[in-house]
């Protein structure tokens, strides 16, 4: 299993995994979108020389109070091929990736995601750290991981993604 960056001819193939993942366009429209962001990472997942799995993260707003600058980006999609599903190829892209952004310089990192998947990689509830998310989402759904000791410390509000969003 090999993970690595996005490379240019992975496009095609990135968006029949997210396809394929989410049986539907959603997702894999809002990566077409999103690319075109700066300080977007993307990740692919390779098993025999094909793409299997692909992990997408992009710059998130913090409205409300912090006593320093932060970078925080937003963990979205995570998409692994159904055959492929269960067999902790996600796993394995999420703590590489985690890895790559907090030496990109991120401080933390949130998901709007299954409660009962994400805090295997330290993620916690976001309203543990003072923050909420603009949609209407259960507060075990909405989580954050800091990538730097206290990166949130003395920070309080809410996490609006990218406009882009809004057609998933």
């Amino acid at each position: 299993m090999e993970i690595r960056a996005e490379k240019p001819e992975d496009v095609a193939t990135i968006r029949q995994v997210n396809i394929a993942a989410f049986e539907r366009e959603n997702e894999a429209n809002l990566v077409d979108k999103l690319r075109k962001v700066t300080s977007t990472f993307s990740f692919v997942a390779v098993q025999d020389d094909s793409v299997v799995a692909h992990i997408f993260f992009s710059p998130v707003s913090f409205v409300g109070k912090c006593s320093r600058d932060v970078f925080l980006l937003g963990l979205a999609p995570l998409a692994v091929l159904p055959k492929y599903q269960r067999q902790g190829i996600g796993s394995l892209l999420v703590q590489y990736t985690l890895k790559e952004c907090d030496r990109a310089g991120c401080n933390a990192v949130v998901v709007l995601g299954h409660p009962a998947y994400y805090p295997r990689f330290g993620f916690i509830p976001a309203r543990e750290k003072g923050l909420g998310c603009e949609y209407s989402v259960p507060d075990e759904a909405f989580m954050v991981l800091e990538l730097s000791h206290e990166a949130l410390k003395d920070c309080s509000g809410i996490v609006k993604y990218r406009p882009e969003f809004m057609s998933v």
